[in-house]
């Protein structure tokens, strides 16, 4: 047998209110995705200004990192270096674009971040800075 590490729904709203704060210091809108080690929503806010198609960019970065283990602009890399399409995952919710991180938690993915509604760093850079909030957070 082996522990598993779950993030809590308490941990995924310390996540989005850190992003959230980020982007009204810049008097940005972005949507902000936090999902569980499947890639289902555990948390989600999307803030003044933010486009709607972002809403569902952003649940789905989060669900791809989640899925694969690692931040979805590898996947999209990979995906259009080796010319392997994006369907050939079998799920639609699969995403191409930066602003997917995983949440990684004495070694375990538990979650995943993602941020839409920005340039593709700006999405890549606030959803970092949620995945690394939550290991300093829970670290002490």
């Amino acid at each position: 047998m082996y522990q598993l590490y779950h993030l809590s729904h308490s941990d995924a709203l310390k996540i989005v209110a850190a992003i959230q704060v980020e982007l009204e210091k810049q008097g940005k809108g972005a949507a902000i995705a936090v999902t569980d080690t499947q890639g289902e929503l555990l948390a989600f806010l999307r803030t003044d200004g933010c486009k709607l198609p972002s809403i569902t960019i952003a649940i789905n970065k989060a669900f791809t990192a989640a899925r694969e283990q690692k931040e979805s602009k590898l996947i999209g890399d990979s995906s259009r270096k080796n010319e392997f399409p994006m369907t050939n995952y079998g799920d639609l919710r699969y995403n191409a674009w930066g602003g997917g991180v995983p949440i990684v938690y004495q070694g375990q993915t538990v979650g995943a971040v993602g941020v839409s509604g920005l340039s593709e760093a700006e999405d890549m850079e606030l959803a970092q800075m949620g995945a690394h909030l939550f290991q300093k957070v829970d670290k002490g």
